[in-house]
């Protein structure tokens, strides 16, 4: 174990070595045009090049350099190693709102979202985030166990305008509360009325607060005291998927809100 933990250490300590390795994984190269890839001087690369090789992660055919079958094995195994911590360190700060314990997707899949967080020039920026991309998006899916009042009025407005359409559930918390405000139950009822939108409610919990839009997935994370922490959103396909195929879940398990329901 120990001669492993040297050979990773002789990669960690030069992101160089790295790169070097990496690059010869897609292709091989001259010394010349790895010179005009990398930021590495030529007395540097030469020293690379050679520990490269002695290790027989690299070949040399007397013009060209390529990796060996064990350079390539090195070479993937340490780049995800290095993006698997990339990820985490993104990811420290809210892991702990994050619920992973529902999300069947590797967290890898995280590793380019967008995390906003509240600061004390802008409290609000994680709703703000959502807000964003519900103002440029034109189909709108969520599942929550709220419906901020912002989010709320956006939705509304882009419905009723025309660009936007809406499929939402909500769990029997989030609709108590939006009912026992008049002015938020009568936003609901414009929706419902609408023809553009779809509100279900599901019988049960929900421990997420997910918006779809388009194609963003968007989470609203919160502590265990339902303070609100921070947003995260992706593009990412996995998570694209992951979401989508959680709303339906939980639509096919819900029963349609209607107009008469938001009357009472």
């Amino acid at each position: 174990m120990d001669s492993a933990l040297d050979e990773i250490e002789f990669l960690a300590l030069s992101s160089n070595r790295v790169t070097v390795l990496d690059t010869l994984c897609d292709n091989s190269y001259t010394r010349r045009e790895l010179e005009a890839q990398l930021t590495a001087s030529q007395p540097t690369l030469g020293r690379i090049l050679r520990d490269l090789q002695e290790r027989g992660w690299i070949t040399y055919d007397g013009r060209r350099y390529t990796t060996t079958a064990t350079g390539q094995l090195v070479a993937e195994a340490f780049v995800d190693l290095l993006e698997t911590v990339e990820t985490e360190l993104k990811l420290r700060e809210v892991v702990d709102w994050l619920p992973t314990e529902a999300m069947d997707f590797d967290l890898r899949h995280l590793s380019d979202a967008t995390i906003t967080t509240p600061s004390q020039t802008k409290p609000g920026a994680p709703v703000q985030r959502v807000l964003e991309l519900l103002h440029r998006s034109s189909h709108v899916q969520l599942f929550s166990y709220a419906f901020n009042e912002q989010s709320l009025g956006v939705i509304r407005q882009r419905v009723l305008d025309g660009p936007q359409t809406f499929e939402g559930v909500l769990s029997e918390d989030a609709l108590a509360m939006i009912a026992h405000d008049s002015a938020l139950r009568e936003q609901l009822r414009d929706l419902v009325e609408s023809g553009d939108a779809e509100i279900r409610l599901y019988d049960g919990e929900i421990p997420f607060a997910v918006t779809i839009t388009d194609d963003v997935t968007h989470l609203l994370l919160r502590d265990q005291d339902d303070f609100l922490r921070a947003a995260l959103d992706t593009d990412d396909e996995a998570v694209l998927s992951w979401a989508r195929g959680k709303f339906e879940e939980y639509w096919q398990r819900s029963s349609p809100v209607d107009a008469e329901t938001l009357s009472e």
